[in-house]
């Protein structure tokens, strides 16, 4: 199963309802994919006791065991002063390397003012190359999102057939690596194998 992240942890945010949207664009193909609501996690103050999988609270473990299971990550990130949101870097931040990283599907929807998440969605691609992703290149970014989505329904034509031939894409994508055995399952199961 794909999962869809919801890159910010902001209550109402434009971010999830983007997220559902393309939620329902896979679901029209056929094939269902879950969140990963940033908003749904509970932050703890960051005092430095928080870091490492083995004290994480039961949803941050659940929301963790969903990336590192995942066949694809759908990253659905808001601009938040030129970057991602620190909700979303602190959420990667609990990731287990190599297993949630490394040979895992990715691709990537930014949303934002006049540069529709560019600088996010660049930003986040650095970290994922950086831990040997594979990352879809096709990336989507919606511009003056206030304007293109409206009570929770994107309105624009060209960017609905942006995020659906995106959907199509990526669905080939990680069916292509799959297929070659090259994607994080298939890299971890191999390991067992080995071990």
């Amino acid at each position: 199963m794909k999962h869809i992240i919801v890159g910010t942890n902001r209550p109402g945010s434009r971010s999830k309802q983007v997220a559902l949207f393309i939620q329902k664009l896979y679901r029209e193909t056929g094939e269902d994919v879950e969140l990963i609501d940033l908003g749904t996690l509970p932050y703890p103050e960051l005092d430095g006791q928080q870091y490492g999988f083995d004290g994480l609270k039961p949803q941050w473990k659940t929301a963790v065991e969903a990336v590192n299971s995942s066949e694809g990550l759908i990253f659905v990130i808001p601009e938040y002063n030129g970057s991602y949101p620190g909700a979303l870097k602190y959420f990667i931040d609990h990731w287990q390397f190599p297993q949630s990283f490394e040979g895992r599907p990715m691709c990537f929807v930014g949303l934002g003012g006049l540069f529709g998440g560019l600088r996010p969605v660049e930003h986040l691609q650095q970290v994922m190359g950086y831990r040997n992703s594979y990352q879809f290149p096709e990336r989507i970014f919606l511009m003056n999102i206030f304007k293109t989505l409206q009570n929770g329904e994107l309105v624009d034509p060209l960017t609905i057939q942006l995020l659906k031939n995106q959907v199509i894409g990526f669905q080939k994508f990680v069916k292509a690596l799959e297929s070659q055995k090259l994607d994080a399952n298939s890299l971890l199961q191999a390991k067992l194998e080995k071990a």
